[in-house]
């Protein structure tokens, strides 16, 4: 017994160590890094912060573009999907119930066109970006409620779309947040 107690334990520290000291203190090294140097990148608007770049805020007015639906209501203190299979009963009642409300305030669009993005929630709960796709099918009812030109709305998605990585790593994607901002500065 006592030929493998000390090499337990001795290995036991060495993990210890590079796991929880060594390791920690390289990933924060490295998000030193990173832009908002670990602390995530804040939007400004008008001089004062009011949201993060990379977590989805909710927005429900017909005059907004509307974020991704969130199974933990845009909260990043705790950020999850709803681990429901796509064939059990409740998830799908819930995204028929998403449906149904996205049609009562887009009556021009037809079910089928709908993006899924927009009535299923993603992994974290906190996705901030949307397709351009799923942005264009809301430009009828932005323009209605704010009286704006579809053109209009349209150049400004393509305006605040960020193509992928490197022109060819993952899909073109559009911040709802920024999008909205930019909305609210129109004249």
């Amino acid at each position: 017994m006592k030929k493998y107690l000390w090499p337990s334990i001795k290995l036991t520290v060495l993990l210890l160590v590079l796991l929880a000291g060594i390791y920690p203190l390289f990933l924060a090294g490295v998000a030193r890094l990173a832009p908002g140097k670990g602390g995530g990148v804040t939007v400004t608007h008008n001089g004062r912060v009011v949201g993060y770049e990379n977590i989805g805020q909710k927005f429900t007015q017909d005059k907004y573009f509307w974020s991704r639906p969130s199974t933990v209501d845009y909260n990043a203190a705790g950020s999850g999907g709803s681990n429901k299979a796509p064939g059990n009963p409740e998830y799908l009642k819930a995204v028929q119930e998403r449906i149904d409300s996205f049609l009562v305030h887009n009556p021009d669009v037809k079910k089928e066109d709908i993006p899924a993005e927009l009535v299923t929630a993603s992994a974290s709960g906190l996705d901030p970006h949307l397709s351009p796709a799923a942005a264009y099918i809301q430009i009828a009812r932005v323009a209605k409620a704010r009286g704006i030109a579809p053109e209009k709305l349209k150049q400004l998605v393509d305006d605040n779309t960020k193509g992928p990585l490197f022109g060819l790593l993952g899909p073109s994607v559009v911040n709802v947040l920024k999008l909205n901002i930019a909305l609210d500065e129109l004249k």
